[in-house]
This record gives structure tokens, sequence and C-alpha cells, in this order.
């Protein structure tokens, strides 16, 4: 049961930062599934794509499409290429050590914090 309520709330907070910041999966969903639930790195990022296949962003992303902030056809062109490339990026991710991909996976948020917080 407690399992079943922490996992509640990881997608409610993943579910809010997203429809906030456009942000969820990697930074919420995977750290809570690692640190909260003790998954392995490979487990927390198949279940959190398991979860983002729908239903995470549909009403989120209806609220931005009703506002006029959704590029419908470039979204689809993201959505065709994220298909392609979360089969190939899993494909390769589970032929890699647990503990290498939490350092791929660390570098690659700490790059993206860099980049918003000090360059323009």
């Amino acid at each position: 049961m407690v399992t079943q309520l922490i996992a509640i709330c990881i997608g409610f907070i993943a579910g809010i930062l997203g429809g906030i910041l456009g942000i969820g999966g990697g930074i919420v969903m995977i750290p809570s599934l690692i640190y909260l639930l003790g998954y392995s790195q490979h487990l927390a990022q198949g279940t959190t794509l398991a979860a983002m296949v729908l239903p995470i962003g549909i009403l989120a992303a209806w609220e931005y499409y009703k506002n006029n902030y959704v590029n419908v056809s470039v979204a689809l062109l993201i959505a065709l290429g994220f298909v392609a490339g979360g089969f190939l990026g899993a494909k390769l991710a589970v032929l890699v050590n647990e503990s290498m991909l939490k350092k791929f996976f660390g570098i690659a948020l700490l790059i993206v914090a860099i980049k918003m917080v000090f360059f323009d």
C-alpha cells in the first residue's frame, strides 16, 4: 500500500511539473523511483517510459492546445523521432551497466541545468 501511495505521489508531482514546466519524467520520476522505491536505474527508466506513453501529458497538452500553444505538426514530428530514438536508446541502455547508466543520466541533467542557469 505504501508503494502504491508513493507511486501516485510521484506521478502527481511529475504531472504538476510537467504541466507547469514541461518536465517530469527524467527529472522527477526516475530519481524518485530510485531513491524512494529502491528501483535500479534500468527499472526506473523503463517504468517511467511506460507511464509516459499516453496518459501523462494528454490533458496538459490539451490545455496548451486550447490556448494556441501547440504546434501540432512539429509535435507529431518530435513524437515520430521520439518513437525511433526511444527504441534505439532503450536497445542501447539495456546493454550498459547500471553504474555507467546512472553517470550518463546525471551528466545529462547537469549539462542541461548549467546551460539553463548560466547561458542564454
